[in-house]
Parts: C-alpha cells; structure tokens; sequence
C-alpha cells in the first residue's frame, strides 16, 4: 500500500482528471488523501474522502472579461497562481506532516505542491490537465517567460528549496499529462518523463437535472459551453449561438450551458441549462461548440467529436490551434463570431464531407488507447516504487530532443 496526496488548485478543470485517478488508486488497495479547497474538492470528489484544506485567495479567479493575451497571461501568474501558491504552502505542510505521503501527485498550477514537496524532500509528480505548457507557449515571448522564470525563482525562495532550478510546473520525477500525441503534434515534451494518458473518464457527482427526454433523436444535437470560468465574458456569444441554433432547428438540436444566467430570450428549440452531466451527455451529442478548454477539447474529441472553437484566453488559442491543425475542428473568433459565421461553422462540422468527424474519430481512438485513469495510476505506482535517481542536471528541464512516452 502507497500513500499518495494530490494536491490541486481551487479550478474545477483541475480537478475533475484526477478524479478517476484517486478512484482507481483506491480500487488498486492504495491510501489517497487531498489537499486544496476543502468544500471544493468534497463536492467534486465525495463527503467522505481525506482532505486537508488550504487556505485559497477568496473569490477565486476572477478576471476583468476583456483581458486577454499577454496581460491575462501575467494576470493570472501575478495575481492568482503565485499568491495561491503562498497561501496554500503551510496546508500542504500540514498535509505532508499529518498524511506523510509516499508521493505527492500536484496540479502544475497548484505550483505549492511542487516547491513544498521538493523542499520536504517527497517525491512529487506533476499532473497537466492541458497541453499548451507542454508545448512552451512562451518560446515567441521571450520577455514574458523571463518574468514569469522570475517570479517563480522568488516563490521558490519563500516556500521550496532556494538550492533548486528547476521548472516547479515539470516534475523530473516524471510528468503525467492528460492528452494526446496527436494534439501535441511535433513538439517535444518538457522532459523525457512525460506520459501521454489521455483524458480521464470517470464517473462524477451530478449536480444537474438534465431533460433527457426533450433530446431529439431526429435531429443532430449540438453541445454549446464555454466551461465554468468563462460566465463573466460569454454573454454575447452564448446569444449568437443561441440564434445560430434557432435557425438550424429544422435538423440541429443545440443544448447551451449558461451558468452565469445571461441568456433572457431563448428560442423553444433550444434547451438552456445551468449546469449539464457533460461527460454523459457526450455520448448523446453529435457535435461541440466550446471555448478551447483542454478537458472539454480531450473529452470531445475521446468521444470522436467534432469541434467548433472559441478561445477566449490563457491556454485556449493553443488548444484551439492544435484541435484544428489535427484537423478535427474549426475556428471562430470569440469576439466578433456572430450568428451566421457560428451556423455555418456548426454546418461545416457536422458535414461528413468534411473530414473533421472522420479527425475527431482517429484521434478518439487513439487518446482511448492511452490508457486515462488507469495508465496514469500505473505510472504513479512504478515511480512511487522506484523513484529515479536525480543528478543535479536532472533537476533542470530535460533538453527539447527528450523523448516522449506513450502510454500504455
């Protein structure tokens, strides 16, 4: 029996990959225990599991709905990722006093879990629920990722080990990355112990009552969500896709997930939705309108969807970049799509002419293949047994010729 404490930032995205992992470590006879938003992850993962709490800015993230690119970039570092880390490093202190985990499993942005860990000396894994940091999203912005290298050397004096250089978001203990070779393309990975898993399909708490009887098997049915951060800035887009719908309702159902309430007109036709079971309605779905979101796109594309792509911010334009450069999907522009440019894309999608279902399907088969939840347990298991042995260089992102593994 291993014990191992996942440690995850206060994001929904975050947290729902690791989900099915905890499970099957679980069923695999292991002791799990979390530390993070105590109330968060209880509603996500059960009542009755171990959690430790942290103490996690209030509010959570929250940013002006215009701020995109390089100042949401720094935004997010600057005011939410870097005083989350110091404000939750003495809970994951207090964690690895009281659990006294044999591998601690951390989100790459739940960045105390990383520095903590190496400081305390515990094995310490990463786990990236998107691929665009796989990719160095930052290599054109050769300024922007000097201050951010800079702003987490200064983290890593107040909470990690100052002795240490590397990358906290990169364990060199290994990487488990929840995603496809087929997203990533060419690039090579942040180290040579990187492992492509997939996405993790797991069961979750539901907290929606969904109308599954209004859904119409006559019609091809069309998922519309902008994820759980984005309320703040999908109005206007959520009411173009509402009126593309309504125009495509002869022979397109759409399903819209409006969590914020800013929908005030909505057309018979269209179900309208606080929240929705996404994963089970996935598999009744045809086709998926969304944000670039990476657990959406993984998702999506495992149940061979095709994608019709929004981004908005942060890792979304890379995400959307990649679904398209693999051919599975289209691009819009999230603010200035309007309804006809959003129908038509929606058409293009849905066309069996097109290609992009046939995409979808491929790259579905393959990230199943991969293995998800029960892959990325494997690979904690072997490293919690037998942990790499570090040199100094090791402790350094690897060069970008290191391989990448596959799992399984």
């Amino acid at each position: 029996m291993t014990r191992f404490l996942l440690v995850v930032p206060p994001l929904v995205g975050h947290v729902n990959p690791l989900v099915g992992v905890a499970a099957e470590l679980v069923r695999r006879g292991h002791q799990v225990a979390w530390a993070g938003h105590a109330d968060q992850i209880r509603r996500l993962v059960g009542a009755d599991v171990t959690v430790y709490d942290c103490v996690v800015p209030g509010g959570g993230l929250s940013r002006p709905p215009g701020l995109t690119g390089p100042a949401a970039f720094r935004f997010l570092w600057a005011e939410f990722f870097v005083p989350l880390a110091d404000a939750m490093a003495p809970g994951v202190d207090a964690a690895v006093d009281a659990f006294r985990p044999d591998l601690v499993l951390t989100d790459q942005h739940a960045v105390a879990g990383a520095l903590v860990a190496e400081r305390r000396g515990v094995v310490h894994v990463t786990s990236a629920t998107t691929s665009a940091e796989l990719v160095d999203p930052l290599a054109g912005m050769p300024k922007v990722g000097a201050w951010q290298s800079e702003l987490l050397g200064a983290l890593r004096g107040r909470i990690g080990d100052p002795a240490r250089t590397g990358d906290p978001r990169f364990s060199p203990y290994g990487v488990i990355a929840f995603t496809g070779r087929e997203l990533l393309g060419d690039a090579p990975p942040p180290n040579e112990r990187t492992y492509l898993v997939g996405p993790a399909i797991a069961p979750r708490a539901d907290r929606s009552d969904f109308p599954w009887d209004e859904l119409d098997p006559a019609r091809a049915t069309v998922l519309v969500s902008l994820g759980t951060a984005n309320a703040d800035a999908g109005g206007r887009f959520l009411a173009e896709a509402v009126t593309a719908l309504d125009r495509l309702r002869d022979r397109v159902q759409g399903v819209v997930v409006d969590p914020g309430h800013t929908l005030t007109e909505v057309p018979p036709g269209v179900l309208v939705r606080e929240h929705v079971p996404q994963l089970d309605l996935l598999a009744r779905v045809d086709a998926v309108v969304c944000h670039g979101g990476h657990n959406t796109v993984c998702e999506s594309l495992w149940h061979g969807l095709p994608l019709v792509l929004a981004p908005i911010r942060d890792d979304q334009p890379i995400v959307a970049g990649q679904v398209v450069d693999a051919g599975a999907g289209v691009r819009v522009r999230f603010g200035r799509v309007d309804a006809a440019r959003l129908g038509a894309a929606i058409e293009t999608v849905l066309d069996p002419e097109s290609g992009h279902r046939a995409a979808a399907e491929a790259i579905g088969r393959s990230l199943r293949a991969a293995g998800g939840q029960s892959a990325a347990a494997g690979h904690l298991e072997r490293i919690a047994a037998a942990p790499p042995s570090l040199t100094v260089s090791a402790a350094v992102p690897a060069p970008a010729t290191a391989s990448v593994s596959v799992s399984p």
